[in-house]
C-alpha cells in the first residue's frame, strides 16, 4: 500500500466481537491500527499476532487512562484519519425496572461516556489538522426499540443525538457519523436472541464490506445516520 493512501486508524473495543474483527481487516489490507480494550489476555493475543500494530489495556470509562492512550497514539503514529468509537455493552435480557442500579450505569459508562472519552482525547489532534472522520458505532436499536434492552436501545439512541450534535460542531472537511452495524452474530447478540443470533453473519465475514464502507466515509457523509449493510 502506498504511504497516502495507508490510514491511521484507532479502534475501541478491539480484542473482540465487531470491533476485533475491523482491527483484522483493516491490518489486513495494510493500514495502521490502534486498537485498546479490557481484557490484558486478548491484548496480549493481540500484540503476538499483529506485532507491527498498538493494542493496549485500557478502559474506556476512565478518561485520563485514555487521554494518556491518546497521547501516546498520536505520538507513534499521528493523529487519527479515523477514529472508531466502538466499546460498548449491553444490559442482561430484563424488563428495566428488574435492571440493577449498577448495572444500568456500567452500560451508560461504557457506552456514552467511553464514546464522550474517545472523542475528548482524540479529536483535538484531529481538529489540528483539520481532517478525519469520527465514528461512533450505533446500532438498530439506536432508531427503534425492543423489549428487556432498555438500557441499551437507551444508551444508542444517545449516541445517535450526540454524534448528529458533534457533526454540526465539526469544521468543514470533518466528519462524525453514527453508524449501524446491521445484525451481526456477536456474543451480544447472543445474549439477546440466543441461538437465533447463528442466523447472522460473523464478525469476520460482516468486515469483509463493513470495513471497505467504513474507509470510504468523509465529511460528505457528516451527521448522517448510516448502516454498513
Amino acid at each position: 500500500m502506498k504511504d497516502r493512501e495507508r490510514k491511521i486508524v484507532v479502534v475501541t473495543g478491539a480484542t473482540r466481537g465487531i470491533g476485533r474483527a475491523i482491527s483484522e481487516k483493516l491490518l489486513a489490507l495494510g493500514h495502521a491500527v490502534a486498537g485498546c480494550g479490557r481484557s490484558r489476555n486478548q491484548v496480549d493475543q493481540l500484540r503476538h499476532q499483529y506485532p507491527d500494530a498498538i493494542f493496549d489495556v485500557v478502559d474506556v470509562t476512565e478518561g485520563p487512562a485514555v487521554d494518556e492512550w491518546a497521547q501516546k497514539i498520536v505520538e507513534k503514529l499521528g493523529s487519527p484519519d479515523l477514529l472508531i468509537n466502538n466499546a460498548a455493552l449491553i444490559n442482561r435480557s430484563a424488563p428495566l425496572w428488574e435492571i440493577e442500579r449498577e448495572e444500568f450505569d456500567r452500560v451508560v459508562d461504557v457506552n456514552i461516556k467511553g464514546v464522550a472519552n474517545g472523542i475528548r482525547s482524540f479529536l483535538p489532534s484531529m481538529l489540528e489538522r483539520g481532517e478525519g472522520v469520527l465514528v461512533n458505532l450505533s446500532s438498530g436499536w439506536g432508531r427503534s426499540t425492543s423489549p428487556e434492552v432498555a438500557p441499551y436501545c437507551a444508551t444508542k439512541w444517545a449516541i445517535e443525538g450526540l454524534t448528529k450534535s458533534l457533526a454540526q460542531e465539526l469544521p468543514q472537511g470533518m466528519a462524525a457519523i453514527p453508524v449501524s452495524p446491521g445484525m451481526v452474530h456477536t456474543e451480544m447478540l447472543e445474549s439477546c436472541w440466543g441461538e437465533e443470533a447463528n442466523n447472522h453473519r460473523l464478525p469476520a465475514e460482516w468486515a469483509q464490506k463493513a470495513v471497505p464502507f467504513l474507509l470510504q466515509l468523509g465529511p460528505k457523509d457528516n451527521g448522517e445516520s448510516l448502516t454498513t449493510g
